[in-house]
This record gives C-alpha cells, structure tokens and sequence, in this order.
C-alpha cells in the first residue's frame, strides 16, 4: 500500500504594503506646505477650545486690570483692554468668527461659483454669453457700496456679514471652473455619455464637476484667505460683526485707535491673522503642486 505524502506547505504570501498615492506624496514633500497645515490644524484647534481652557472669559470685565500690558499675573498673558477684558481670550473667540466667516464663504462661493461656471461652460453659445456678461457686470458694481448699502439696512449681524461677502466672492470661481469646462466637454468620455443620451444636467454632476476637484481645491485655498482679509477690512471699517461678537478685524480696528498708548491690542490679533493667512497661502502652494496635470 503505497504510503500518503504529506502536503506540500504552501508559502505564506503577505499583502504588499499599500503605497501612497503620489498626489499625497508630492504634498507631503513640498517644505511648507505639511507644516502649515499643522500649524492651521492647532491655530483652528486654539480657536475652538482654547477660550474653553483658559482662566478668563472673552466677556468678563476685570476691573483690576484694566489695560494692562502683557503679563504672567493674573493669567492675562496678552494684556487687557481698555475694560478689563482678557486679550488672549478674545484673540481666540475672534479667530473662531474670522475662521467660520472664511470656511462658510469659501463653501458657498465654491458651491455657487462651480454650478454657475460648469453651466456656463457645458452650455457654451448664447447661455454662456448671456451668464458670463452677467459675472462681467457684477465685476463693475462698487462692493463696498454694496456691503455699505446691505449694512446699513439690514444690520451688521454674522449671517449678513457671509452673504455680503459670498454675493461677490463666487465671480472669480465662476470663471475659473467655465475655463476648465470649455476643455472638458470635448474629452472622449462626454462624448460618449451624450452619445448615449445622458442629459446635460447629469453629464455636468457626474463628468465635469467630479473633473474640477483639483482645480476647485487649489483654489478654494486662494479663496479663504481673500474672504478671511475681506471680512478683516469691514470689520475695520465698522461693517462687520458687532458685539458681542468679535473678529479679528474688529480687534485690529480697535487696537489701531489705540495703538500709541496699548500697542499690546494690536499685535495679538495681527500675528494671528498674518500667520493664518501665510499657512493657508502654503497649503494652496503644496495643493497646486499635488495636483498638477503635469505630474501625474
């Protein structure tokens, strides 16, 4: 009887290790980009649940210290204002209003500016005369007589201060997304999706628009840091939010009135703003960089 041989042990075979994409690569390779991001992830982090933390609040006047420079006493580490009022916390609870004015604007300019474009685009002839003469004339019309006008009869609360803002900030993104159209709709896979009678509605939400992620990223990016500024300036100009709220726009007004006799009140708030707006400028340098047809 012919004896059974045992069975062959088969090689235990592992999974090769998953590679990362080279998008994500050339953004983690880029020198500043990485960083920045980190830096936007703990500034955004402070926001949030710093005033949570910290021994003062935003609102409460400490009349014992009234403008009082920066000092380790008492907890007011970038001094006080003028009614006792903690620095450092409204620094942070400002950053949290400048960072959800610059987040929501961006998102509703994205929203309005890729559907107006993409339309415009995919269209082409007499609708997309008609739509980008329409961007051209909004281009002409004063913004700060607009945002003056809307202020002035609506008041300045914060969802009024996003939508002065995103009435004008979705144009530039409009035109941006129509270019990318104008080259999309002749590529082989619409072709195909309006040979076989897709319609165009359909054609732009699952062809074109999925096509523009890249280029809507990178210049959602440029686009934060134009709303952040922009709502800095009509804070400044006493067109932003109002108390009790507080942006860093308004803390800048303010410590510019004051800035020979408490220089503190504008420092903060400014190296706030100016190390956000440098990060995120990095971030959209590391994206474009990413995101680049070339390389791929």
């Amino acid at each position: 009887m012919k004896a059974l041989s045992p069975p062959s042990s088969q090689p235990q075979t592992t999974a090769p290790p998953r590679r990362v994409s080279p998008a994500l690569a050339r953004f983690l390779s880029h020198r500043a980009a990485p960083a920045s991001l980190a830096i936007l992830a703990l500034i955004a982090l402070a926001c949030f649940i710093g005033p949570l933390l910290l021994p003062n609040s935003p609102t409460d006047n400490d009349w014992s210290a009234i403008s009082l420079a920066p000092t380790l006493q008492g907890g007011h580490w970038l001094g006080t204002d003028e009614l006792g009022r903690d620095l450092l916390a409204r620094t942070l609870v400002g950053g949290r209003v400048s960072i959800e004015v610059g987040l929501l604007g961006t998102l509703v300019s994205a929203l309005v500016g890729v559907v107006y474009g993409a339309s415009a685009g995919y269209l082409g002839g007499r609708t997309d005369a008609i739509l980008m003469r329409i961007v051209d004339m909004m281009y002409a019309i004063p913004y700060m007589l607009i945002a003056i006008l809307m202020v002035t009869l609506f008041g300045r609360a914060f969802s009024l201060v996003i939508l002065t803002i995103s009435a004008f900030s979705w144009l530039d993104m409009a035109r941006v997304v129509r270019g990318q159209t104008l080259s999309l709709r002749t590529r082989e896979f619409v072709d195909a999706a309006r040979a076989i009678g897709v319609r165009p509605a359909a054609i732009i939400a699952r062809h074109i628009v999925p096509n523009l992620a890249g280029i809507v990223a990178i210049y959602a990016t440029v686009t934060v840091p134009g709303i952040v500024l922009t709502e800095s300036v009509l804070s400044f100009l006493g067109l932003g939010v109002q108390e009790p709220m507080t942006s860093w726009g308004v803390l800048i007004q303010e410590g510019a009135q004051k800035l020979d006799a408490m220089p503190w009140l504008l420092l903060g708030p400014a190296a706030m703003l100016c190390l956000t707006l440098y990060c995120v400028n990095f971030v959209g340098d590391g994206l474009r960089d990413a995101l680049d047809p070339k390389e791929r």
